[in-house]
């Protein structure tokens, strides 16, 4: 079919939470369609969980939409990231209107939909009815089939059970990149900087978000551009008392500066050891010193 560059896209459907290996195979092939038809590649996700809205039980989520969305343009380099409304309007919408809509609204001339993808009505609109559908509507459609990693199918929700349990070395292969945790820098209660590693306290920018197991974690904050070296604590500080609240805390290695109020990135490299309680804070101190030795360890020998 004869395309028009400026107006027409391939469009990666999905809710791409994670942007895991088996959505790498959704997005790879949007941008081979797009090249092949001279027009621009595009990922369209979805505000909310579909899942949770139609189930009524809330998901934990790899990941929140801006996090998706920095990966697709980071990883991929797929700028044209759309995210569409997800509500029970959208869940009883007939599965033809909103292919419809695709076309009509975003001059989608290809859509590339995974195996087990869904849409409309009770589901209604399975991979096969949207490849006939789009087929008589003159656009083309790829199936990408089931991606299994070492035997093991990639999914978001099996990588989520890795996150929580902490294997965040899996989990990371299974992902296809680190794991991250992102959010806005809180003035915390300064307790870091009283044992002399300082940390920030983050807060999740969306509060559905997913937790690794409680644990210090090798991770890297990522900050303007650099990827610098950190030590993240997931838990709830049992050895101040302060109760069951978790907090995600990083100390950034060789860093000063101050980033409260600012929009950060950690990434989760490697689970290093369980929170535990110290005797006093002297013990604690230590442990801190041994967990960033460890953390540089590991940074040097994965090079």
């Amino acid at each position: 079919m004869s395309v028009d560059p400026e107006n027409g896209i391939v469009i990666a459907l999905g809710f791409f939470d994670g942007v895991h290996r088996g959505h790498a195979e959704l997005i790879k092939t949007a941008k081979k369609r797009a090249e092949q038809l001279g027009v621009s590649p595009a990922v369209l996700s979805f505000d909310a969980s579909p899942e949770s809205v139609v189930t009524g039980h809330a998901v934990p989520l790899i990941g929140s939409v801006r996090t998706r969305e920095d990966l697709v343009r980071r990883l991929f380099g797929v700028d044209r990231f759309i995210v569409c409304h997800f509500d029970r309007r959208m869940m009883a919408l007939p599965w033809q209107d909103f292919i419809d809509s695709l076309i009509a609204r975003h001059s989608a001339v290809h859509l590339v939909i995974g195996h087990d993808f869904r849409c409309g009505h009770r589901g209604e609109g399975n991979p096969a009815r949207i490849l006939d559908y789009c087929r008589a509507r003159s656009v083309g459609c790829d199936i990408i089939p089931e991606f299994a990693l070492d035997g093991t199918p990639v999914s978001s929700s099996y990588i989520r059970g890795l996150i929580r349990e902490g294997d965040i070395g899996k989990a990371n292969r299974f992902l296809g990149h680190p794991f991250i945790y992102a959010g806005t820098v809180l003035d915390g209660r300064k307790l870091g900087r009283k044992l002399g590693a300082p940390t920030i306290n983050l807060t999740g920018d969306d509060k559905s978000l997913i937790l690794p197991a409680n644990g210090v974690y090798a991770t890297r904050a990522l900050i303007d551009g650099e990827a610098l070296t950190a030590v993240t604590n997931v838990g709830c500080r049992p050895t101040f008392g302060i109760g069951a609240a978790i907090s995600v805390e990083t100390h950034i290695l060789d860093f000063s500066g101050d980033l409260y109020g600012r929009y950060m990135r950690i990434a989760f490299y490697e689970f290093l050891r369980a929170e535990q309680k110290f005797e006093d804070k002297f013990r604690l101190s230590a442990q801190i010193a041994e967990d960033a030795r460890r953390t540089r360890a590991f940074f040097s020998d994965a090079g």
